[in-house]
């Protein structure tokens, strides 16, 4: 009884994702005339990422008549300032600047973010993470989504984006586009599906006013927090305000990870949500089909099981992976079973982890992902 329960949990949960990823994408043109007003668009930057130029650049290609565009960093030795100049100069009709300021808190993203937060002009803003290339009317959408409520709904208080893995070059890579357009962009749609207003927020793109979020503790509030993303999304719902997703789709480049580079990363962000929901995080294996059916296996049901769970992880990420960046590279999705099974392993080793190395900082992760200076080195 227990197995039939898990396995038709995890068949409901992959048709919920399926189906909130298809009703959040089909409403592209059906939001307002996409202007809300000038918008600052903050990018932090931090080291040449991979694909940097190229994802900076579709920043400055928008198909919005008023914004501008704001790139910060702690030193001027890092190699994303020539990088953000260069596109400066091609591009001249576009306003655009480079702050250097110094290091504003521990989390590496927030500092960056209070550095050049003030320095924007507009109330309306947009961070988006320095690996995201978007559309040219990533802007547009956004601000249709911004400034039309639903029905029975305020206007929201936040909007964000699905995002889709892409530029994969490597294995690592491989996995990392596969997990984000199947496992993360369904949980992301699911929740503003299931929620009715109140979506997970990732921060890899984010709109919002300035003046409503400093009412609220802006940046301040999150600079000694890792999971600034969640922080912020709650501050904003507790505050009675709604966080939802646009329709456009943004893509996350990862081109040459290596397979010990993405368990690192799922490490880190598993240990976020071991220690951001700790009742709640040992069931979240349940949502793995790959886990379930090895536990069922044990359990002594039938082989038939791998044979469910290997059809229910591809069937899942395949429909992810067609409705958010189309069908090339879709072969890429019959890695999504190998790879649940490294995510089995993660999610077992992640709440004994307390450390973690991010953009060059060690830092220590406690209860509610506040983080303090990592030991200093011998």
């Amino acid at each position: 009884m227990l197995i039939s329960a898990l396995l038709l949990l995890c068949t409901a949960a992959a048709l919920l994702s399926i189906s909130a990823i298809w009703l959040i994408t089909r409403d592209r043109n059906e939001f307002g005339d996409g202007d809300a007003g000038p918008i600052s668009v903050l990018k932090p930057l931090c080291g040449a990422d991979d694909a940097l130029e190229a994802n900076l650049e579709t920043f400055f290609n928008q198909r919005y008549p008023d914004y501008e565009l704001v790139f910060g960093v702690e030193k001027s030795s890092d190699p994303a300032v020539a990088v953000a100049r260069r596109l400066i100069s091609r591009y001249p009709n576009i306003h655009a600047r480079v702050v250097i300021h110094g290091r504003l808190g521990l989390n590496p993203k927030v500092a960056n973010l209070r550095g050049i937060l003030a320095t924007g002009t507009h109330d309306l803003v947009v961070v988006s993470d320095s690996n995201i290339a978007v559309s040219p009317d990533y802007l547009r959408q956004l601000a249709r989504r911004f400034t039309t409520a639903l029905p029975g709904h305020p206007e929201p208080g936040l909007v964000t984006n699905l995002f889709a893995g892409a530029g994969a070059r490597t294995l690592g890579a491989l996995l990392e586009s596969v997990h984000l357009n199947g496992t993360i962009a369904g949980g992301v749609a699911s929740s503003e599906i299931l929620s009715g207003g109140h979506a997970v927020l990732v921060g890899k793109s984010m709109m919002f006013r300035r003046t409503v979020f400093e009412r609220l503790g802006g940046m301040e509030s999150l600079s000694s927090v890792l999971a600034e993303d969640y922080v912020m999304g709650r501050m904003f719902k507790e505050a009675g305000y709604e966080v939802r997703v646009c329709a456009d789709v943004v893509r996350n480049i990862t081109v040459q990870t290596s397979v010990k580079g993405f368990i690192s990363r799922q490490l880190r962000w598993s240990l976020l949500r071991s220690k951001i929901k700790p009742l709640l995080y040992p069931f979240e294996v349940l949502l793995n089909p790959t886990a379930v059916a090895l536990f069922a296996l044990l359990a002594g049901a039938h082989v038939t099981v791998l044979a469910w769970a290997c059809a229910i992880t591809v069937v899942r990420d395949g429909l992810h992976w067609w409705r958010l960046r189309g069908i090339s590279g879709i072969s890429a999705t019959l890695l999504g079973v190998p790879k649940d099974l490294l995510m089995i392993g993660i999610w077992a080793a992640a709440p004994f982890l307390s450390t973690i190395h991010w953009r060059g900082h060690k830092l220590r992760v406690s209860a509610g992902t506040r983080v303090y200076a990592g030991p200093a080195e011998a």
